[in-house]
């Protein structure tokens, strides 16, 4: 089965977001990994967008109890039904994960990852600790994430 890793960001965002959400989605179905992520619209429709236009597996975790709310580049959708309680459903779904601008949504996501020893790459994101690597583009956001990952995997048994 693939690792995944976990894309946040905001609901909405601006081109410029969407367009860097999209290169990092892609790049992470071009490393062979899947994504996850909220599932809905802003910086999580376009890293599934980025992430299925190249052959990857995107799984949403939506907060409604409905998945017709999901974006349509979502494979695999699980409603909730439980609101902003569904951003720790995320983050422990993911092996690392990359926030790209967001707002406290993101921001809780990350608390989140960091408190579960997560590894978090930033891309024009919150900068509120050391532990999250903030790196300038998509491609660099993937790879880090993914030495992060390996990392983490030799260290735990």
């Amino acid at each position: 089965m693939k690792q995944l890793i976990g894309i946040i960001g905001a609901g909405t965002c601006d081109k410029r977001i969407y367009a860097l959400a999209r290169e990092t989605g892609a790049a992470v179905a071009k490393n062979g990994f899947g994504l996850v992520c909220g599932g809905l619209s802003g910086v999580m429709e376009g890293a599934a967008r980025g992430c299925k236009e190249n052959g990857g597996l995107t799984i949403g975790i939506i907060p409604q109890e409905n998945a017709d709310f999901a974006n349509a580049f979502i494979d695999i959708v699980i409603p909730t039904g439980m609101g902003i309680m569904r951003n720790l459903l995320v983050v422990r779904s993911a092996a690392g994960l990359i926030a790209i601008d967001g707002k406290f949504g993101t921001l809780s996501e990350i608390a989140f990852a960091l408190q579960l020893g997560k590894p978090v790459v930033g891309l024009q994101t919150w900068d509120i600790s050391e532990q999250i690597i903030n790196v300038k583009n998509a491609e660099q956001a993937v790879a880090t994430v993914m030495e992060l990952i390996e990392a983490d995997s030799i260290l735990k048994p």
